[in-house]
């Protein structure tokens, strides 16, 4: 017995738990570069990179080991009941035999809810690890602007660039370095916990003013 809605609820499951793998796994190490001899710095011009001073400090890698931690917690909970379907729909297909229709039926229809259930819950998960994301990083974002204006102007640049979109830059007027010891000095982690959009869907959904029956109209 095949279940098409089934599987596609398992891809989803599956998907989640190697979106898992692939953030813990750590890049390899690139090799070092060729030494370069740079040029004066430039007076005024700076550069720095938003991913690596949040990647560097010591609260951008807190945000990540929790969310580890979150999608660990999320891929448990939906392969709890994947499994729980699979055993269940071995179990189905060995009795083929033995039931009658209406029984086989019936018990085919109500794990097929089951996997169609599950499919929905994976696919809000997905969707909720990636707001939590979000808005850890947008928390990183707002404790590292008055960062970077600070050393910006100790620095008494006049113009900033993004690192990411410089090939070589002297690393004299790179503001890295000193975004992430900032950073670190003003905050190191915060907590936070999984969003839950179905939660944050209800109250919006009973603030919705109820619908009105329009008055019968009157004959003039």
């Amino acid at each position: 017995m095949t279940f098409k809605t089934f599987a596609t609820a398992s891809c989803a499951v599956a998907a989640l738990a190697a979106g898992s793998a692939a953030t813990a796994q750590q890049p390899a190490a690139a090799p070092a570069a060729p030494a370069v001899t740079h040029g004066a710095a430039v007076p005024g011009l700076c550069v720095l990179s938003v991913e690596a001073a949040i990647g560097g400090s010591t609260v951008g890698r807190h945000v990540d080991t929790r969310m580890q931690q979150i999608i660990s917690q999320v891929n448990a909970e939906l392969n709890g009941e994947r499994t729980a379907i699979e055993n269940e729909s071995k179990t189905l297909d060995t009795q083929k035999a033995t039931l009658d229709r209406t029984t086989l039926e019936q018990r085919a229809s109500a794990l097929q809810v089951r996997a169609n259930a599950l499919q929905r819950r994976a696919a809000q998960r997905e969707r909720e690890v990636g707001a939590t994301e979000q808005k850890a990083v947008a928390r990183i974002g707002q404790e590292m602007e008055p960062v970077i204006r600070q050393v910006y102007q100790q620095r008494g640049c006049s113009v900033l660039l993004s690192r990411q979109a410089i090939v070589i830059a002297n690393p004299a007027v790179d503001l890295t370095p000193a975004v992430v010891a900032g950073l670190n000095a003003k905050i190191t982690q915060f907590a936070f916990d999984r969003e839950r959009l179905d939660q944050a869907a209800a109250p919006a959904a009973a603030a919705r003013p109820a619908a009105t029956t329009p008055a019968p109209a009157t004959r003039r």
